[in-house]
């Protein structure tokens, strides 16, 4: 799978948009736009998240977001 790779650009300010969301193996067929179609045919939602600023910020702010979306999954589904 390709690597998220920003823009380098010192101090120049970028915009990343990008969802999560955790589904079962095998039950997702498409995915267009934030919205989801499963293997089954009903659709869900990836809600969409946009974060301003730096590559520096962007990954600093990114790599929380990540954290803190397993922390809460942890805590609603036994892994």
């Amino acid at each position: 799978m390709a690597k998220l790779r920003l823009v380098r650009g010192g101090s120049r300010r970028l915009t990343l948009v990008y969802g999560m969301r955790l589904f079962p193996h095998g039950e997702v067929r498409a995915v267009t736009s934030g919205k989801v179609t499963f293997t089954a045919g009903k659709e869900g939602h990836v809600t969409l998240h946009v974060i301003d600023g730096t590559r520096t910020q962007i990954r600093r702010q990114l790599m929380a977001s990540i954290d803190a979306f397993f922390d809460i999954y942890s805590r609603d589904v036994e892994v």
